[in-house]
């Protein structure tokens, strides 16, 4: 039997190119290889539904949900598109669903984690409140919350080793390190930024977590031209 690994890959955001270049870089294996992903495969490109039927395919997907996934997931259920999240991609994933959005994707979704827990590595799409037990934070934060990665890089000029909260490794989401200027993962005391603007400017990252050796998409824009992303 192949020995099994764990990635973790940042958001996604509707490039199914970009997904099955990170797939084939990193040559993950669907059957005994673990796939994290962090949030936000709905919304900004136009395959939505390619990402998600690519994703089931998966053996061990561990799948945490991101502010984009909920918006989506509550259109699907509702069939309401409020203009925000039409005008920040959500377009893409309605014009991607001609018949709605299946069961088999809403169910991936409304079963996907707040945050994951692993062997003191915490998964988590935007961040959390370090200093508070999780179970006394909510959805907010988990999905929408930037504090902790603004904490993390103000600190890490100064105290590159400082631990925020109790996890030795936490894994975000949300924020793209574009931001920055940085097109690659990296990390800012003991948190590991996986959002390299894939949504617009950047790129999708896969990292092997045990290695922390990454793969990475092209320029996202540059795969789909003439297209505008979120």
């Amino acid at each position: 039997m192949p020995e099994t690994r764990t990635f973790v890959i940042g958001d996604i955001h509707g490039s199914y190119t970009a997904l099955m270049q990170c797939l084939a870089l990193s040559d993950f294996d669907y059957q005994h290889d673990t796939l994290i992903a962090l949030g936000d495969v709905c919304d900004g490109w136009p395959e939505t539904a390619q990402c998600i039927d690519e994703l089931l395919k998966i053996n061990r997907l561990i799948y945490v949900l991101g502010n984009h996934d909920l918006w989506a997931l509550e259109w699907a259920r509702k069939h309401e598109a409020p203009e925000i999240w039409l005008e920040q991609g959500g377009r893409a994933t309605v014009d991607g669903y001609p018949q709605g959005m299946p069961a088999s994707h809403q169910k991936l979704l409304a079963k996907a984690y707040q945050y994951y827990v692993n062997d003191q590595k915490l998964f988590v799409h935007a961040g959390i409140l370090p200093d508070i037990d999780l179970e006394y934070q909510g959805q907010d934060i988990f999905l929408w919350d930037r504090s902790l990665c603004r904490m993390a890089l103000q600190l890490k000029d100064a105290d590159k080793e400082k631990q925020l909260g109790s996890f030795e490794e936490i894994y975000l989401g949300h924020t793209p390190t574009t931001r920055w200027g940085a097109f690659n993962p990296f990390k800012a005391c003991n948190i590991w930024m996986m959002d390299t603007g894939a949504a617009w400017k950047g790129c999708l990252s896969i990292m092997n977590i045990q290695t922390k050796e990454y793969f990475q998409s092209d320029l996202v824009w540059k795969l789909y031209p003439g297209i505008k992303g979120r």
